[in-house]
């Protein structure tokens, strides 16, 4: 991914500002705590987080039947938990279901797969590795929204697993999908937002939790030679969000032999979990 343009935020419409700032206040309190309070969430533990993101396995396959059991490992079994086949594709989607008290949907997503140079720690385990802890995250208090949490197979190779995810989505489907939250290259650095392929609500929202929470947070886009996940659910007019930790500095460890475990920056990339967690809840209290 190459990033191409550095912008500061500016004010758009808030997300209903005073319910958003009383769930933000709680969700403070939750977060320096590390429990679930006022039915938000609970954090996971940072030696846990590190864990399963130092696992990196090097070969596709690997990935994505480790992610597997990480799921399981954070709860997710039974009918919750599914591989969906991809067309053409080897390895699947795969594919672990929150089920909330509304027809609403909030999807969570990563591409586990990487490029044969390098480990790929940064693109993308750290963002598929996340998956199964924002689930422990969430899965201890009742939701509002069901919450669907996807590892994408095959983003390399052009968006494959995302593409026949979104394209194979009904229109009821659809219409009860209230966002998709893309996670892709974290780790490097403190948290960034792609905003020109972000909703203008959801980046808000993002940025006034960031600011409650006293975690960083900038804009920064590659709109000329860079591409995500998010792209086919924006083509199907489902609002998006997408998190990474790049800049035109760093960019060139992504898809190199730099990419290796050396590259985190762990204190930065639990930052990045923290406020995802907190988000979230926001999220599933205050979206429709």
């Amino acid at each position: 991914m190459t990033m191409t343009n550095l912008i500061r935020w500016r004010a758009w419409r808030s997300l209903s500002a005073a319910g958003l700032a009383l769930l933000l206040l709680d969700s403070l309190a939750a977060a320096q705590a590390g429990k679930a309070q006022a039915g938000k969430f609970e954090l996971v533990d940072r030696d846990v987080i590190q864990a399963r993101l130092r696992l990196s396995p090097r070969r596709n396959a690997d990935r994505e039947a480790t992610l597997e059991k990480l799921f399981q490992q954070s709860g997710c079994a039974g009918a919750n938990l599914a591989e969906l086949p991809v067309r053409r594709e080897t390895l699947p989607n795969v594919v672990c279901t929150l089920p909330g008290t509304t027809p609403s949907v909030i999807i969570v997503g990563a591409h586990f797969d990487h490029v044969w140079r390098g480990r790929g720690i940064i693109d993308n385990w750290s963002g598929a590795s996340l998956l199964p802890s924002l689930i422990e995250t969430l899965r201890h208090e009742p939701r509002k929204h069901t919450f669907v949490f996807i590892g994408f197979t095959a983003e390399e190779e052009g968006l494959v697993g995302s593409k026949f995810y979104a394209k194979n989505m009904t229109p009821d489907a659809v219409a009860h999908t209230r966002a998709l939250i893309n996670l892709d290259s974290l780790a490097l650095g403190p948290t960034k937002v792609w905003l020109h392929h972000s909703d203008q609500r959801l980046a808000t929202a993002f940025q006034q939790v960031a600011a409650s929470l006293k975690l960083p947070l900038a804009w920064v886009n590659f709109d000329q030679e860079g591409d995500d996940d998010s792209e086919p659910f924006t083509q199907r007019k489902i609002p998006t969000l997408v998190v990474h930790s790049v800049t035109p500095d760093t960019f060139s460890i992504l898809h190199s032999f730099r990419d290796s475990p050396s590259a985190v920056k762990f204190g930065d990339y639990y930052d990045t979990y923290r406020l995802l967690a907190a988000y979230l809840a926001v999220m599933d209290a205050e979206l429709d």
